[in-house]
């Protein structure tokens, strides 16, 4: 561990405690990286997926507080087994470095980090290799050893190995431009407006009116909004990330208060890994600064995996206090015609008949037509940025 990055595990930070006490970042720039960069030159090097570039960058700006790097045996068992860290710290999802056996470096030594491209990210100080069992992390994190699960087939595909040790990363976000705000820049922005409680919003399909629901609800009882899109790797056929970012742009310009609204992208890859996943949002967006977290239907799921309240059900099995971040839930949410506006289960009384719903591949038929979705479905700004997108894009 550099000194200047101690130091920066124990900075002070504005508004909620991070998760663990304190925003651990892992980052070192200026002189510093151009000197790590020398030293790495005679080091072992490791070329890191694009999976595992998005968990270095979030070890390194400190939204995957309390780590200091990928797990080691401890916390890694435990993780699986009982969704905690070694030290008894909620923790859902096991954040690892896999290689193939015959790649593993070795304990006590130091490993450079690249990119795919040969480009310096980061080194690791090697703390430990050990074998695991894949199968078991697929039952106990998935639910499910089916390799048509995305979060399983990347697993399937990764090394047998894991290593695990303290990483020391150069400041190069993935992802740079204005909304990529790391933890210590989301928790100066919510102090500056004078934010006490702040809702984080999770997504990586474009915001429609359901989604639009549920944040404005939440809005009446915080005083600010983090809308945090997810922007690392996703399947394939999820709609890309710039195309998102311009949907939330004519989203946020039309229709929300600017003043309570902060557009800030998540670099983290997607494990679609439903309710484990969830939780792990949530610890995440406590890192950024928000108090209050939304959680909705099927959050973080893929195909019938998961039933639809699941992950709010398993925030009920952790202790309020050592999650540090309330969950909001909301239930399915859609434009009722004879209520005449957005409503849910809880609200309206009315048949499914009366609900505007239309499922994806309607919507995206739809849309490759040039057509709108009904307005009580998506705002018509939204839906004109994905058409625009499919006619650019060719057709399969």
């Amino acid at each position: 561990m550099t000194a200047a990055a101690s130091d920066r595990t124990s900075a002070k930070t504005d508004g909620i405690t991070p998760h663990g006490g304190r925003l651990v970042q892992r980052q070192v720039s200026g002189q510093e990286a151009t000197e790590l960069g020398e030293r790495a030159r005679s080091l072992p090097a490791l070329r890191l997926n694009a999976r595992q570039l998005c968990d270095l960058e979030l070890i390194g700006n400190g939204a995957f507080s309390p780590l200091t790097g990928f797990m080691g045996p401890d916390d890694y068992e435990r993780v699986v087994s009982e969704m905690h860290l070694a030290n008894g710290l909620p923790w859902s999802i096991p954040v690892t470095l896999a290689v193939n056996e015959v790649d593993a470096p070795v304990v006590g030594g130091e490993i450079a980090l690249l990119d795919q491209q040969g480009s310096f990210k980061g080194v690791l100080q090697v703390e430990s290799v050990y074998s695991y069992d894949r199968a078991r992390e697929a039952r106990e994190v998935y639910r499910t050893e089916d390799p048509n699960h995305p979060g399983v087939a990347a697993m399937l595909a990764q090394g047998d190995t894991l290593v695990g040790g303290t990483v020391t990363v150069v400041d190069s976000p993935a992802t740079p431009g204005p909304y990529h705000l790391p933890p210590v820049a989301t928790r100066a922005a919510f102090a500056e407006r004078g934010w006490r409680t702040i809702v984080g919003f999770q997504t990586r399909n474009p915001v429609h009116r359901a989604h639009e629901y549920i944040q404005k609800c939440a809005l009446e009882i915080v005083d600010g909004l983090l809308l945090h899109p997810l922007v690392g790797e996703t399947k394939s056929d999820d709609i890309p990330a710039p195309v998102r970012m311009r949907c939330y742009e004519v989203l946020l310009a039309g229709y929300y208060p600017a003043d309570r609204v902060i557009l800030g992208v998540l670099p983290a890859a997607m494990r679609y890994a439903g309710p484990r996943e969830a939780i792990f949002h949530a610890l995440v967006r406590k890192n950024y600064g928000c108090t209050h977290f939304i959680v909705g239907r099927d959050h973080a799921g893929v195909g019938n995996y998961y039933g639809t309240y699941d992950a709010q059900l398993l925030f009920d099995q952790f202790d309020p206090a050592a999650l540090g971040i309330v969950p909001l839930k909301f239930e399915n949410t859609f434009f009722c015609t004879r209520c005449g506006g957005m409503a849910s289960g809880k609200t309206c009384p009315h048949t499914e008949s009366d609900r505007v719903s239309l499922s994806g591949t309607a919507v995206r038929a739809m849309l490759r037509e040039g057509k709108l979705p009904p307005p009580e479905f998506t705002r018509p700004e939204v839906a004109q940025v994905l058409i625009d997108d499919l006619r650019q894009t060719p057709v399969a």
